[in-house]
């Protein structure tokens, strides 16, 4: 089978996507995969696939009427995000953006990671935390104009980032 975008080369990479109940396949050849983006040995999104090749995919959105919030690089549109909840591109994130913050924040009940953490990084996410909640204990103290207070945490503050320097240094 040769590949559809340069239809010279043997085709090596198939994809299959279904969409709305019916299946669309790609074929490419390694160099035209290459250029296109896609990186065999990773996961990777079918849509950045299909949206990256040098032709019209079947399943590009329609055009976006004027007023039409949509992403400037995959062309999704709002409408097409909230249906199937999943974005096309990295920079649907910005696109989105406004849609996107409380959709994660009723999903994860948070707008920062909560899940496992690596053990390594364990300590290194423990104090980044704890350092966010002495600089708003800072600010908090400050707008109270408790200086006295302020001072403290201030001291407590530059003693967690000493010793997370310290961690970080290689041994001799």
């Amino acid at each position: 089978m040769k590949c559809e975008v340069c239809k010279s080369a043997e085709a090596t990479i198939h994809l299959t996507q279904v969409v709305d109940g019916s299946i669309q396949k790609v074929h490419l050849c390694e160099s035209c995969a290459a250029e296109s983006g896609v990186d065999v040995n990773s996961p990777m999104s079918i849509t950045d696939i299909l949206l990256g090749l040098g032709g019209e995919p079947a399943d590009l959105p329609p055009p976006v009427k004027s007023g039409e919030r949509s992403c400037p690089r995959c062309h999704l549109r709002r409408v097409d995000f909230k249906k199937s909840g999943r974005l096309g591109c990295p920079e649907c994130y910005e696109a989105f953006a406004e849609e996107l913050a409380p959709v994660i924040r009723a999903m994860h009940r948070n707008e920062q990671h909560r899940g496992k953490v690596p053990e390594r990084e364990q300590e290194r996410m423990q104090n980044t935390l704890q350092a966010a909640e002495l600089k708003n204990q800072l600010e908090a103290a400050v707008s109270r104009e408790d200086y006295e207070e302020a001072a403290q945490i201030r001291d407590k503050l530059a003693a967690l980032r000493a010793t997370a320097v310290n961690e970080q240094e290689p041994s001799p």
